[in-house]
């Protein structure tokens, strides 16, 4: 995967998270849970994602394009489930994979990033990296502001869902152009 490819697949994902995220809270509100549920689930998601480090750590280096694909095939299905959630014991479970599939993408791009530069020329391309991905969540948090303004939150939900799948072919269409 060469960096053009990681800037845009990493994007993608950057803005399906930043598309559903800041409005989750109002999800978690209409399902009558509180602000305390909120932090609950978030740090679920968290300390799920740190888990999964850690078990994925001796998995990274060869297969970095796999991890990054399972995480976004991962992050879309669980984007489709949220809709129909009616619990908050299902929230927790959908936080967890949804950790699980965060480290995934984390730990493959940071991998994949150090394997597309060389040592000593990296500043440029990461800076980069980091602009485009963080660039595309600003964006995506203000798309989204006005999204919901005409639309349901679970479409927002379908977006994401949407995006990640989009990303998760992007990433498997260069993988497979790659083996060729």
């Amino acid at each position: 995967m060469n960096i053009r490819t990681l800037i845009r697949t990493q994007s993608i994902v950057t803005f399906a998270g930043g598309f559903i995220y800041p409005y989750y809270l109002l999800f978690l509100k209409n399902l009558g849970n509180s602000y305390s549920k909120y932090g609950l689930a978030f740090a679920v998601f968290t300390i799920s994602s740190a888990a999964a480090s850690q078990l994925l750590s001796r998995y990274v280096d060869r297969h970095s394009r796999r991890l990054m694909l399972t995480g976004s095939l991962g992050l879309t299905a669980a984007m489709l489930c949220f809709p129909w959630v009616m619990s908050y014991m299902a929230v927790l479970v959908l936080q967890i994979v949804m950790g699980m599939c965060n480290a995934m993408q984390r730990m493959s791009e940071k991998a994949l990033l150090a394997d597309e530069t060389e040592a000593g020329n990296r500043g440029r391309p990461i800076g980069d990296y980091h602009f485009w991905t963080t660039a595309t969540s600003g964006g995506a948090i203000l798309a989204a502001g006005y999204v919901i303004d005409y639309l349901t939150i679970n479409v927002l939900f379908n977006v994401s869902a949407l995006l990640y799948g989009i990303s998760a072919l992007l990433t498997w269409r260069r993988r497979m152009n790659e083996a060729s």
